[in-house]
């Protein structure tokens, strides 16, 4: 492959090469018809000299150019991931860090659990960090993932009105029975995410199967934030990531959490590298830096630590050691 300097000189030997075959030519000439003959063919050397050292150079620019794209994508993570480690501002705070300890540039989309896997498994991002441990499980047992680590946990909640008829209590299962028997609204994420398949597990454990013909049962189909704030404005009930719930708190006074505590509410974040054998062209080798990374000593206490200074109590637990 011809570098920028071999590139340049090579031209300028074509080119030279180019003048000298024309001054020759001149040079032999003897009769005008000569003159006028050795002139087109000095014309048609000079620019096909000239046309060979721009497709040389052209060919050169563009193998250059994809060198340096093969070198960006080597220091870029791309992440699916779930929005309550967007919403809450976790991953802005890791950012900049990770860019910094590594060189890498983490970029990521925030969807549902749900989207994100299948971002994954469609080979769109090099890694995915999501909560949903079934989901988790079978994209890893399908293939597509390589090892599912658990980096953290905070714990799901339930969020309604102040002046709402459920009091406050730490038993997930009695709220769900009065939303139900009560028809009392109710704001899924309807999503398929993380949070979404905790609120269906729950209605299943009750055996509640037709919680759907509520006709106070919302179906958002959107993030954590924005559901929220649908159940904040229709005066209902909604479960919520604490994280996300924390971060919002603030702009939401009308709102409290009504249930918390719950051994069935804990809500564990798992990354996972997209499998390489199954997508070649991904960022392994940076992915598997990102895990190291994220569930070493010092970043697990950064994560501990984050919220706490704006919030009073962290917005999640590291527990990446309790493999």
């Amino acid at each position: 492959m011809l570098k920028g300097r071999e590139v340049i000189m090579r031209n300028k030997k074509l080119m030279v090469s180019a003048l000298a075959l024309a001054m020759a030519m001149g040079l032999s000439a003897c009769s005008s018809t000569a003159e006028t003959t050795t002139e087109a063919a000095t014309e048609a050397a000079t620019e096909a000299a000239t046309e060979a050292a721009t497709e040389t150079a052209a060919e050169a620019e563009s193998e250059e150019s994809a060198e340096a794209e093969a070198s960006d994508s080597d220091n870029v993570l791309l992440m699916a991931t779930t929005t309550s480690t967007d919403n809450t501002g976790l991953l802005d705070y890791l950012q900049p860090l990770f860019l910094e300890d590594t060189g890498i540039d983490l970029q990521w989309t925030a969807v549902g659990t749900g989207d994100a896997i299948q971002m994954g498994k469609d080979g769109e991002v090099d890694i995915v960090l999501v909560h949903s441990r079934k989901q988790e499980d079978a994209f890893v047992e399908e293939g597509y993932g390589v090892e599912r680590v658990q980096v953290m946990y905070n714990d799901f909640i339930i969020v309604g009105p102040k002046d709402g008829p459920v009091a406050v209590t730490e038993d997930i299962e009695s709220v769900f029975k009065q939303v139900m028997d009560e028809s009392l609204t109710f704001v899924s994420r309807g999503d398929n995410s993380g949070t979404h398949n905790k609120e269906t597990g729950i209605w299943e454990k009750l055996g509640i199967t037709d919680y759907e013909s509520n006709e106070n049962y919302i179906s958002a189909g959107a993030g954590m934030s924005d559901t929220i704030n649908m159940a904040d404005e229709m005066e209902g009930y909604c479960l919520s990531d604490r994280g996300t719930w924390l971060s919002m708190a603030a702009d939401l006074p009308n709102m409290q959490i009504v249930c918390e505590g719950d051994d069935n509410l804990l809500n564990q974040y798992g990354v996972i590298a997209v499998n390489p054998e199954k997508y070649p062209d991904v960022n392994n080798e940076a992915a598997n830096t990102f895990i190291e990374w994220i569930c070493s000593p010092e970043v697990q206490t950064l994560i501990g630590e984050f919220g706490v200074e704006e919030y009073g109590e962290p917005l999640f637990f590291p527990n990446a050691e309790q493999q």
